[in-house]
């Protein structure tokens, strides 16, 4: 940046060397094609080190855990990479598969724990209005949360990892064919991001946050912010052992 705070070229060429021209092109099979044709590994929001301790209250070494990718298109590359990096590091009981997240092919009652991190969030992309989304946004986001819930066992545990606030995503997450309570807790410095915690079989009347204020600033995630992946951070795989 120079010194009025504005973005250089320099800065600018190495932005659009990790991130799209514009937000839509996250919705195209061809970028995510393109993109892990030659990258290694990239992760939406923080790595694992900054929300390990929340994860790790919801788990224990038997439980199956299911773990939603984002990725839409043909992401034959991505699955090969991943297996090859897991196999690598020892990890031959996590199968990496290539599945579409409005209709997962898993049967019912079958994971304890599913974890979701950025994969709502690029349903709403092309929402419009956040308080108000398009009705084929609502449809798909409502898919995907139906077959998490279908999919989870008795008291089972989905976890969501987003950018959406409380007051954009409760509305959706209660919807009445859902049984499960909700509670949130953030992590980040500065920048807060969201770590939902909703548990199959346990709704309640009126859930709430964690401790969590009810006033927090809107943030939504906003087309300027998803083009920038200011947030994206590098993940390492030697984490999960930790």
């Amino acid at each position: 940046m120079d010194e009025m705070g504005k973005r250089s070229p320099t800065d600018r060429t190495q932005r659009s060397e990790v991130g799209p021209s514009t937000a839509l092109a996250y919705l195209d099979p061809q970028y995510w094609d393109q993109r892990f044709s030659s990258e290694e590994h990239y992760e939406w929001f923080k790595d694992y080190s900054h929300f390990r301790h929340l994860i790790q209250e919801h788990m224990n070494p038997k439980s199956s855990v299911g773990i939603c990718s984002r990725i839409v298109g043909n992401v034959s590359v991505a699955v090969e990479k991943m297996q090859k990096r897991l196999l690598s590091k020892g990890y031959i009981d996590i199968k990496v598969l290539e599945a579409d997240m409005l209709d997962l092919p898993f049967g019912n009652s079958c994971f304890d724990v599913v974890i979701e991190k950025g994969t709502m969030d690029v349903l709403f992309v092309d929402s419009g209005d956040p308080w108000n989304p398009r009705p084929t946004t609502v449809s798909k986001v409502l898919a995907m949360l139906e077959g998490v819930h279908r999919v989870l066992k008795p008291d089972g545990v989905f976890i969501s990892i987003s950018f959406g606030q409380p007051h954009f995503r409760r509305p959706l997450f209660e919807s009445p064919e859902f049984t499960w309570s909700i509670e949130w807790k953030t992590f980040g410095d500065g920048f807060h991001y969201f770590f939902y915690i909703l548990r199959k079989g346990r709704r309640l009347g009126d859930a709430k946050g964690s401790g969590q204020r009810s006033d927090i600033p809107s943030i939504y995630l906003l087309q300027e912010e998803l083009e920038g992946e200011d947030y994206i951070f590098r993940t390492d795989v030697d984490e999960l052992d930790n």
